[in-house]
């Protein structure tokens, strides 16, 4: 009895472990995609460092970026992938809360 209690504890500290891992990947890609829009608008001045930044960020942004951009097409100079993006990772997160729940 005691052994299956242990596995129990031991499955939802793994639960638990995983869903908050996934909640901080999350909002640390949220909080890069928001660092990459506000490096798009704002002229920095050039630098090996902030070039290095830049270029990081666009790889690691754009591809996720260009799966809305599809969708989504341009308003003008306006480009709202980011903000569905971002929704589409709440939603992901949302769905993924139910799913841990469920293992609970």
């Amino acid at each position: 009895m005691g052994a299956q209690v242990a596995a129990f504890r031991l499955l939802f500290d793994t639960v638990d472990s995983i869903q908050s891992f996934v909640h901080v990947f999350i909002y640390v890609y949220i909080l890069v995609i928001f660092v990459y829009i506000l490096t798009s608008w704002i002229p920095l001045p050039y630098s090996p460092a902030l070039s290095r930044v830049q270029r990081f960020l666009y790889d690691v942004c754009n591809p996720y970026l260009r799966l809305f951009r599809r969708v989504l097409p341009p308003l003008g100079p306006l480009d709202l992938s980011p903000v569905l993006a971002v929704v589409v990772l709440f939603a992901i997160q949302r769905g993924l809360d139910a799913l841990f729940a469920r293992l609970h």
